[in-house]
């Protein structure tokens, strides 16, 4: 992720970044910091393009403020806050009172009543009138707009008053579908389908109407924000504005809550990590003030229950652990509520409009799918990806264990006997089970809890429908669960997943040959990490590749570089004003050996040494196909004294070696001006007496960082040039990093001229000595041949993958873009 000041970043001037989105920091410089290109001026001309098409709604006039919204429901009784604002720091807790077991499963018939009372309340809810609760979209783009033009205490205003109100929006949605799942249920006996379904569907749909249209004036329908905005408020970005707002008013604990409250949701966010860190460091600011606003009681629960089960401390892990069942049972049933909501059609481009039934069917099926994907929603941790596998069995796998260790039988086949529901052939659990009813006695009834069983009912329900929509509708579904009984799924799905998974088994057993060949052709040469080590593709990082004495020889030559080098001569580094650039090519180190300022031992080092890498390089990713040197560079980056205080930015932005990265499309173009014949990319690192200037690779989203490299004497890191590895350079805070980066090609035409120029001097240098080129002498890896002879050496084994049993595992055109000469 590029993270260039504003005042000498190459993207001022001609040169446009359109992958980075600029934010406000705190010393008022501007940062690069919304991950996918998204926040700033781009939140706001969304949101503005979102109002623009709903004018037959209520508008907010620029720089006003309607009234506040109410306050949303509370758990413990106190005073409301004042309308359309938060206390200060305070959490957001805009829950109901919760229910903890989940409703009996409905029928078919019954969810498709609720699926047609949703239809009825989207139409039946466009009537406007006045407001009380203003669309939390609307007070977006104010904030956004205030924030742009740094009217901090008006932004912070707009966005407190915009989650407030995004909050409240969701608490009378669930309240009401609450109440009229309550007060008008669908009935269960038989009878004429108009009769049992759509009688009872009018009947809540018209008591939606009244309940949303208390809870939210203006009309429900004006609260309908874009995907986009919606997107935003799930991932906390109002936050991130809302920290530099607060902070701009001097008031740091709000300024912190919110920044912290962000970076738990975004932990691979870079710019706010070091946010996070410039707080720590300030004085005034409190250890109490790094709260999670939005924090959610099943997670606290849980971890903390995990931790007095590893302590074998099982009393206070099973109150903390039911705790947490209980709160995620509650958390599931609000999620699911929310699935209830209108129609949203992915392929906005469809002309043809489903008839009656198939209209019925195709937003049933969204809900259903939407309400099983609720248990990955409360199963992912903010700020994690992937979701703990088996959350809910894996509560009940810990609270049996637990039970038993205190000596609570009934309790531990209690909860036994609730995992079964959902592995009843686990035999581990099997033999629990028999020992619970042996020292229970037999006649002892063991059944498993009652909202465990409604809950594992009503899944199986919903999946046997989701499973027909997909066999004869042309339906997709990614099934969450691993527990899901083999019989509920169709036949011919059964065989394309056997088919997909034989596929995948080819393709990792193909992955795997193609790392196994090419040996490597030097000796004590050692691959510390491998692709699989490093979370990406193509990558590797070797050790050894070169001696302590060999990396002395060559930090002598980057002396040279600093006085005559390639034109940077020690100039501020072109990426960043807090460091100086240094570089030398092979020509030049040859031409400074010609006239007496290096000597030609060490050009020649430089010679073999990138050499050697190219073959390590070759035999490692493409052997048998040639590689040609594109580029080699000496280069070092100093940082400069006095000018690291608050700095923020990086030693090189993020990129790709071969195209030009577009974070925000998702898209690396391969086109000019990036060096799109360029193959492979090489660092030989000389030295690691210096703080920062670690590699790093990223997603294509230039922000979540993958894989980590720190440098060290004779490590050399390679790895493909294509846009599968975004990388950067961390800052250099202190000292004087250097090394020799290279770049490969399959093009002959495109090989490095100026290294045939070098070599050509040095065989004439040779002839002159009389020494033949091909002498022996001592080689880069440090033994008597000559760097040329080739040794094998066997690489490292990969660790194999582990599957942890389930419940136990706890612990679009493109833009222009600069692009990159060197790392």
């Amino acid at each position: 992720m590029a993270l260039h000041p504003q005042s000498s970043s190459p993207c001022d001037g001609s040169v446009k970044c359109p992958s980075a989105t600029p934010r406000r920091g705190l010393d008022g410089g501007v940062w690069v910091t919304h991950p996918n290109g998204r926040g700033g001026a781009g939140a706001a001309a969304r949101a503005r393009a979102h109002q623009a098409q709903r004018q037959q709604h209520r508008r907010l006039p620029a720089g006003a403020a309607g009234p506040g919204p109410s306050p949303p429901a509370r758990r413990s009784p106190g005073p409301a806050p004042p309308p359309g604002w938060a206390e200060p720091g305070a959490r957001q807790d805009a829950r109901p009172p919760r229910t903890p077991s989940p409703v009996p499963p409905p029928s078919p018939a019954g969810a498709m009543a609720s699926l047609l009372c949703l239809s009825l309340l989207a139409a039946a809810a466009a009537a406007t009138s006045p407001g009380r609760l203003v669309p939390f979209d609307l007070l977006y783009a104010d904030g956004v707009r205030a924030y742009l033009a740094r009217d901090w205490a008006r932004a912070a205003e707009l966005l407190q008053r915009a989650l407030h109100s995004y909050a409240g929006l969701r608490a009378a949605r669930r309240a009401c579908r609450a109440a009229c799942a309550r007060d008008e249920p669908f009935p269960g006996g038989p009878g004429r389908w108009e009769a049992a379904l759509l009688g009872p569907v009018l009947q809540r749909a018209g008591c939606l109407q009244r309940c949303l249209g208390r809870r939210l004036r203006p009309a429900p329908s004006a609260h309908r924000a874009s995907r986009a905005v919606r997107r935003d408020f799930e991932r906390r970005e109002p936050y991130n504005y809302l920290q530099v707002a607060f902070f701009k008013l001097k008031k740091l604990d709000q300024a912190v809550s919110a920044a912290h409250t962000f970076f738990v949701a975004n932990p691979q966010h870079l710019q706010m990590r070091e946010d996070i860190e410039k707080y720590r460091r300030m004085s005034g600011v409190k250890a109490d003030s790094f709260q999670d606003l939005e924090a959610t009681p099943h997670w606290e629960a849980y971890e903390t229950g995990v931790q007095h089960y590893d302590a074998d401390e099982y009393l206070q892990a099973v109150a903390r652990l039911e705790e947490s069942l209980s709160e995620a049972l509650s958390a599931l049933e609000e999620c699911r509520a929310l699935c209830e909501g209108p129609w949203e059609d992915e392929d906005e481009e469809e002309k043809m409009q489903p008839g009656l039934y198939e209209a019925i069917a195709a937003h049933y099926i969204q809900v259903l799918k939407c309400r099983q994907q609720c248990v990955l929603e409360i199963a992912t941790k903010p700020g994690r990806i992937s979701a703990t596998e088996d959350f809910i069995p894996s509560h009940l796998d810990l609270l049996q264990f637990a039970y038993s260790q205190v000596g609570n039988q009934t309790l531990a086949a209690e909860c036994a006997a609730s995992y079964l529901l959902f592995y009843p052939t686990d035999e581990p659990m099997l033999e629990k089970m028999k020992q619970y009813r042996t020292e229970l006695g037999e006649d002892a009834a063991v059944t498993a809890r009652q909202n465990i069983q409604h809950y594992v009912q009503r899944s199986l329900m919903e999946k046997k429908l989701i499973y027909y929509a997909v066999e004869h509708l042309g339906e997709t579904f990614n099934d969450p669960d691993l527990w899901t009984p083999d019989e509920l799924i169709p036949e011919n799905l059964k065989e394309k997943y056997r088919e997909d998974q034989e596929k995948q088994k080819q393709e990792t057993l193909d992955k795997e040959e193609r790392e196994k060949r090419g040996p490597l052709p030097f000796e004590g040469i050692a691959v510390t990490m491998d692709s699989q080590q490093m979370n990406g593709t193509q990558r590797v990082v070797f050790d050894r590749v070169l001696t302590e004495s060999e990396c002395k020889d060559l930090l002598r030559l980057t002396k040279a570089a600093g006085e005559a080098g390639d034109g940077y001569r020690a100039r501020r580094s072109p990426h960043t004003p807090h460091e100086r650039f240094e570089g030398l090519t092979v020509l030049k180190a040859v031409q400074l050996a010609q006239n007496g300022d290096v000597e030609w031992r060490d050009a020649k080092l430089l010679l073999q040494a990138s050499e050697k890498s190219r073959k390590i390089i070759e035999s490692y990713f493409t052997p048998g196909k040639k590689l040609h040197f594109s580029f080699t560079h000496l280069v070092c980056r100093t940082a400069i004294d006095g000018e690291q205080e608050g700095r923020m930015d990086l030693s090189h932005p993020v990129h790709a070696d071969n195209c030009l990265l577009d974070p925000e499309g998702q898209e690396c173009w391969k086109e000019p001006p990036a060096y799109v014949y360029r193959d492979y990319s090489g660092i030989l690192y000389l030295n690691d007496d210096f703080q920062g200037g670690g590699l790093f690779f990223t997603e294509m989203d230039t922000v979540t960082v993958t894989a980590e490299v720190r440098p060290r004497c004779g490590r050399l890191v390679a790895f493909s040039s294509g846009k599968e590895n975004p990388h950067g350079v961390w800052a250099v805070s202190r000292g004087r990093r250097c090394a020799v980066a290279l770049w490969y090609t399959h093009s002959r035409e495109h090989s490095e001229q100026e290294r045939v120029k070098a070599e050509e001097l040095m065989e004439q240098r040779a002839v002159e000595q009389d020494q033949p080129g091909g002498d022996k002498r001592q080689g880069t890896d440090g033994s008597s041949r000559s760097s040329s002879e080739p040794r094998a050496a066997s690489r490292a084994a990969r660790p194999a993958e582990q599957r942890h049993k389930p419940g136990l595992d706890r612990k679009q055109h493109p833009k222009v873009l600069r692009a990159r000469d060197e790392f």
